[in-house]
């Protein structure tokens, strides 16, 4: 029989069930600057003495902890919470321990015979001789004097008022017995850790489009200049992320056509994705797009409209890319000793070669592909899209990230993985700032339900950050292309009020692009993946004011910048989907109310829990539709709504509780 150490064995707090944490500590969580972690556990000790439980917190580069006393909920249950100021890393764990003092003044406040009130203040006395040892300067003289009180010749009840003052109470706090206090790391084997990012990896705003095809004049390539000059026409939709897949010189050897055919003719484009050709590889620019000095003159540019260029990342080569000559043992090979070429059968891509990461030269290959982040992060750029990240090991990018991350915390990388669930979560433990998510194909009201209460509402939440997009150019929903111009809207709408960070690929969106290149096929006609295309930006049937309003929308409205205050309410038909986002102390409250059918009519009573939104059952409330501009009149808990898509698929409402001026009764006249 072994017998635990002394010490250990005398350790009577047990500390279990603590979140939040990621698979049992070995994944960090997340959060933004400003934003709180809120710690729960369980913490109990044998019989009935009083316990303490404090939240101990640092930022890596700080090694004093911060601690906080945590409070006590019910079932032994404790929260705490602390607040991450600064970008990186910061350790937090929770100590507990029997608190004599504390047990000692629970019994003493219930006594009532003399004799044993006289006996107990000698053993109160003896703790607060011990406290006054441990304390310093005037704290440990003050102990010394209640000390002395408590053991003197005093009434009773002046000893009594002594024992129970606040003022004891607050010094014992300070000085506590913590020599056989449980913390949570030592007894679980390591401390837990938060990544703490910039705020613009919990809110941003994302549209996407193709240099190449940003020229105003049809047939001529894009540059990077066309790019700036676009800059105000995506500012004025409010985008603060202008994403741009590759910009590097593109392949010749096995060029892919137009719509993806085999035979590229002289003047074919051929994919952005099919890196490298003689001019250089990812750390070159397409020549026709012009020079890094564009590319310098692009980015103030952007940053003097608050927008932020964030780049693609896609590790993979053309035939031609200098490295197949450099370093022909990055690639997998065939018998014949020629390079396999990339595929998912049954596609095929022929202007493609991947790594092959099982590679004997396996480490020189990491080190060069976080020289091409370390590049373009020297170019000034702090935002990458990486494409596929599902093809590549998960212990490459867990170093990776960590590698850039430790030098550079500003950098958000998001993860384009549409695949598994548990891969697309393994990645994003693994350090992926957000994540593609399945809401392109989520379409049901029962889907859209269970799919944005999982992310909202599962442990997941802790490290998974969404990022929903309607469409993307490899992704034209079969939803876009039978819904038309209302289906365009309400999956706009949903993407930008059911996720804090969403985007959209255009001008292909705001411009209703939704012509497959064959029935059953999510891949667009005539894509720009393998043609320039020249988009008609002042055509009238453009969304474009309309996506400026919804995004205005959500930067005016804090509740609209968070996933986890999503609150889904009854509205009685299937075909119309209705939530709520409720910022802090209810001070913004948002309802949205969308119809899900493009091609009918629809109404349906729509449910509040007043109580929840503060509103009192008798009360009259105003809707005001963020949207329109229209002001409704709701009472009570139920209402009714009705949207024909021909009109609007959607209401956002901001939800007042009182008509604040006579101008508001003017919608009601």
């Amino acid at each position: 029989m072994s017998v635990a150490p002394l010490d250990e064995g005398r350790r009577r707090a047990v500390i279990e069930n603590l979140k939040p944490q990621v698979d049992g500590g070995r994944f960090p969580i997340k959060r933004a600057q400003g934003e709180a972690v809120v710690v729960e556990v369980d913490a109990f000790a044998d019989g009935h003495d009083v316990l303490r439980c404090l939240l101990r917190c640092r930022n890596e580069k700080d090694p004093a902890w911060l601690e906080m006393d945590m409070r006590a909920l019910a079932n032994d249950r404790w929260r705490g919470e602390f607040t991450v100021s600064d970008i990186g890393r910061y350790r937090y764990t929770v100590t507990a321990w029997v608190d004599h003092f504390l047990s000692w003044r629970h019994d003493f406040a219930r006594r009532t015979d003399p004799s044993d009130i006289a006996t107990a203040l000698l053993s109160g006395a003896e703790l607060v001789a011990a406290a006054a040892q441990r304390a310093g300067g005037d704290d440990a003289a003050r102990l010394t004097a209640l000390h002395a009180a408590l053991a003197g010749e005093n009434a009773l009840a002046e000893k009594s008022g002594i024992a129970l003052s606040e003022e004891l109470g607050r010094l014992m706090a300070r000085y506590p017995e913590r020599g056989l206090a449980s913390d949570f790391s030592s007894e679980h084997g390591r401390e837990l850790v938060v990544v703490v990012e910039r705020a613009r990896s919990r809110f941003s705003t994302w549209y996407e489009m193709f240099p190449r095809s940003a020229a105003p004049q049809a047939g001529r390539h894009g540059t990077l200049k066309d790019c700036a000059a676009r800059l105000p026409y995506i500012a004025a939709m409010g985008f603060d992320v202008l994403y741009l897949p590759p910009l590097h010189p593109v392949g010749r050897i096995n060029r892919k056509g137009r719509n993806n055919v085999l035979q590229a003719d002289p003047d074919d484009v051929g994919s952005i994705w099919a890196i490298g050709a003689a001019e250089g590889g990812h750390k070159a620019l397409h020549p026709e797009l012009g020079t890094f000095e564009d590319f310098q003159s692009l980015l103030a540019q952007a940053r003097a409209l608050e927008i932020e260029i964030a780049l693609d990342i896609a590790f993979q080569c053309a035939p031609d890319h200098p490295y197949v000559q450099q370093h022909p043992a990055w690639y997998r090979h065939r018998p014949d000793r020629s390079i396999q070429y990339a595929e998912n059968p049954p596609k095929k891509y022929q202007d493609i070669y991947p790594f092959d990461f099982e590679s004997s030269d396996w480490l020189a290959l990491w080190q060069e592909l976080k020289s091409i982040v370390e590049f373009w992060i020297a170019q000034g750029v702090a935002m990458f899209r990486v494409d596929n990240p599902h093809t590549k090991p998960f212990p490459f990018w867990e170093w990776l990230i960590g590698e850039i991350k430790r030098d550079h915390p500003e950098v958000i990388f998001l993860s384009e993985a549409f695949t598994r669930p548990k891969v697309m979560h393994r990645l994003a433990k693994l350090g992926f700032s957000q994540s593609y998510t399945y809401f392109t194909w989520r379409n049901t009201k029962q889907e859209l339900i269970a799919y944005f209460t999982e992310l909202a509402h599962s442990e997941g939440r802790e490290y998974f950050r969404p990022n929903c997009w309607p469409n993307t150019p490899d992704i034209l929903p079969a939803t876009l292309q039978f819904g038309g111009r209302p289906a365009f809207i309400a999956r706009l709408v949903l993407a930008a009020t059911l996720c804090s960070n969403y985007g959209i690929y255009g001008p292909a969106y705001e411009l209703i692009e939704r012509k497959p290149i064959a029935p059953d096929s999510e891949e667009y006609k005539d894509s720009e993946k393998y043609q320039l295309r020249h988009w008609d930006l002042a055509h009238p049937d453009s969304l474009s004011e309309f996506i400026g309003r919804v995004n205005r929308i959500r930067r005016e409205n804090p509740a609209l910048q968070n996933d986890w205050n999503l609150c889904f309410l009854a509205v009685d038909n299937d075909q119309m989907l209705c939530y709520a986002k409720v910022g802090e102390d209810l001070s913004n409250i948002v309802i949205v109310v969308v119809n899900l059918d493009p091609h009918h009519q629809q109404s349906g009573w729509v449910e509040l829990d007043l109580v929840q939104l503060n509103i009192p059952e008798d009360a009259s409330y105003q809707m005001y539709d963020l949207l329109s501009g229209a002001c409704y009149l709701w009472h009570g808990p139920r209402n009714f709504v009705m949207l024909d898509p021909a009109v609007t698929p959607a209401h956002v409402f901001q939800l007042r509780r009182h008509l604040r001026t006579e101008q508001d009764f003017d919608y009601f006249r």
